[in-house]
């Protein structure tokens, strides 16, 4: 238990999929703050959604996309009046649950919020809760522990929220095994293929049929109109580059932060737990402490043999099967009773019972990690490239603006902006509106594509504006090469054509063959077919066998067999299929994985739509206002 509430606790995610803004870890924002009625987006029972809080939180969906999406990242999939509609809802309901939460008067318990921080592996050194990351952690988002812990506590607790709803679904058991029937029928089938390529020879594509098709699709053998360009960037990174710091800035910066260089020391333990929550009766814990005391004198006539005490008698279930370990850790990261006996100890040595509100510990110290102080000169290197990234934070802040005006008031070249800011002037290959990926970094931003292909850029040649691609990121690009559209002639794509043609009539003709046959077969006709070896089908998504021949061999009728089915496959084939047996769908033991999984699936889809239930009469009880026409206004805007 000890353990596993320190590393294995898992957090509620199945519904949070159903809120498209994830709960943000770095807290809740104000959810209560109030705003004036003109900047007002929604009201959720009189708690108003302001336009920045909606705009905050598009900011963030869009950085977290970047993120996850990199170089596909399109920030013009978040600006469509659908996704724009899609975020603020996923604002109402959180807005809904947290309101509902605070007049319901839950709350997430101190042990939950310290298994949740202590997990986190951007907090963790050597697989370990770092009490120095989280305070850099802390300093770095501009957060006080007190108020991060408060607002990482209101997450929880609408995940304990969502939680107690979706986990009470019920799902009966005859409805259960009538899916369960469905999902895991299996059919014996036979196939027969019909390659497209054996009807070839029965036709000849004409000089008129392929100069018909080039005049019909002109469009396909264009070559697109293509661009080079040539950009420059402005970005904190690129005056981080330019900036100096002196030695003594260095030295100030270590000595005004430095604790953050000292690492504290470590200890690693194994620990034997008989559980015994504090509010336990009397008698259960008396029996409980005469057990641990009983595995005590074991463990202190026997040390080494402590680690198979640990399997035998713990009742820790994160840490038994190791035998007892917790791997190292540092002051702070236990609940106090066991952090000063471990830290009390000397190496091999055990302790006495130690008391904890989980139960009765026997403690062994297994390893000291002692703490150490990174010397100025080892932290050098780090301390000035933070304090460059800081100093052209700073810098870009200041001359953003100038950079975006030379661009503009200078439109007929990049080489003034590139000169004035010291930035290298980059070009691209060329590339398309639909082939991008000569554009190289200008691809990934639609803002910026679309200036490119203005008339403004094309025919003049000016620089598009200043735009910003990521944060403290501004590009600039100009066109400095069209080559227009132009058309293949027919004799170059003639072969290709030829190509193209032979594959549709031969794949026309081999579905009219299979059709014909599969009507004979269903009339109970002796067709002359090389059928291959049955195989078992099932529902599931196999390898082989495409998704349409799956639904095709499952929804011919089984009362008389052998039954038979057909399909034309994307490659041009038709497929004949000849149903030899059909099995019941019924589980062939409780335990059957593939039961155990539908009924999984059966019971998350209730919980579904148990919760999509459950926020509806949350809207009725709360009264949800969305003012669609402000939301519009902002995004014309």
């Amino acid at each position: 238990m000890f353990d596993a509430v320190r590393n294995n606790k898992r957090i509620v995610q199945i519904f949070l999929g159903l809120i498209i803004l994830p709960f943000a870890f770095w807290g809740v924002d104000s959810y209560f703050r109030s705003s004036g009625g003109a900047d007002e987006l929604a009201n959720v029972g009189g708690s108003p959604i302001s336009r920045q809080a909606f705009s905050l939180a598009m900011r963030d969906q869009q950085e977290r996309l970047r993120v996850q999406l990199g170089r596909e990242f399109n920030a013009a999939m978040l600006e469509t009046p659908e996704a724009r509609l899609a975020m603020l809802d996923s604002l109402v309901t959180q807005r809904l649950l947290l309101l509902h939460a605070t007049k319901s008067g839950l709350t997430a318990s101190d042990a939950q919020l310290i298994a949740v921080i202590s997990s986190i592996p951007a907090l963790q050194e050597d697989g370990q809760f770092s009490k120095r990351r989280y305070e850099q952690a802390l300093r770095a988002q501009g957060l006080t522990q007190t108020g991060f812990e408060a607002k990482l506590r209101q997450d929880l607790t609408l995940q304990q929220l969502v939680q107690a709803v979706s986990d009470t679904a019920v799902v009966s058991s005859a409805a259960a095994e009538r899916v369960i029937a469905i999902q895991l029928e299996e059919r014996q089938v036979s196939e027969a293929v019909l390659r497209s390529e054996q009807y070839a020879g029965q036709f000849r594509i004409s000089a008129e049929a392929v100069k018909e098709f080039y005049e019909k699709n002109r469009k396909l053998f264009e070559i697109p109109q293509q661009i080079r360009v040539e950009y420059v960037v402005l970005s904190r990174e690129s005056l981080a580059e330019q900036t100096t710091i002196s030695p003594d800035d260095i030295k100030g910066a270590y000595e005004k932060n430095s604790r953050n260089y000292v690492t504290e020391e470590e200890r690693r333990a194994s620990h034997i737990l008989i559980q015994s929550p504090a509010d336990a009766p009397e008698a259960a814990q008396n029996a409980a402490r005469a057990k641990i005391e009983t595995v005590l004198q074991q463990a202190k006539r026997n040390p080494g043999e402590f680690a198979r005490l640990a399997k035998e008698h713990s009742q820790d279930p994160g840490s038994a099967a190791k035998g007892g370990d917790l791997g190292f850790f540092p002051r702070g990261a236990m609940v106090k009773p066991f952090e000063e006996a471990v830290f009390s100890l000397k190496e091999n040595q055990i302790s006495d019972v130690v008391r904890s509100e989980f139960g009765f510990h026997i403690i062994r110290l297994t390893g000291i990690k002692p703490g150490k102080v990174r010397t100025l000169e080892e932290a050098r290197d780090s301390i000035a490239a933070e304090l460059k990234l800081q100093a052209a934070g700073r810098k870009f802040a200041e001359v953003a603006e100038s950079f975006s005006n030379l661009v503009y008031e200078q439109a007929d070249s990049l080489k003034p902006a590139a000169e004035t800011f010291k930035l290298p002037i980059r070009q691209t290959g060329l590339f398309d509106q639909v082939n991008r990926a000569a554009a190289g970094p200008l691809a990934s931003n639609e803002k910026l594509f679309a200036a490119l292909f203005s008339d403004d850029a094309l025919k003049n040649k000016r620089n598009t504006d200043a735009i910003e691609v990521a944060p403290n990121t501004l590009v600039a690009a100009r066109v400095i090469e069209v080559r227009p559209a132009e058309l293949r002639a027919l004799e170059t794509v003639k072969a290709e054509i030829e190509k193209n043609l032979v594959a549709e009539e031969s794949a026309r003709l081999a579905q009219k063959d299979g059709e014909a046959k599969l009507a004979r077969l269903n009339k109970g006709e002796a067709v002359a077919i090389a059928w291959a070896q049955p195989q078992t089908v099932v529902r599931q998504p196999m390898r082989g066998l495409a998704a349409e021949a799956q639904r095709v061999i499952f929804k011919a009728p089984a009362d008389k067999l052998p039954a038979y089915a057909g399909t034309q496959l994307p490659n041009g084939a038709y497929v004949l299929y000849r149903i030899l047996q059909v099995n019941s769908g019924t589980a062939k033991n409780a335990g059957d994985p593939r039961a155990q999984a539908q009924r999984a699936q059966l019971a998350q889809l209730a919980g579904t739509e148990d919760f999509n239930a459950y926020l509806a009469a949350l809207r009725q009880r709360y009264s949800v206002k969305i003012d669609k026409a402000a939301l519009a206004k902002g995004n014309s805007e």
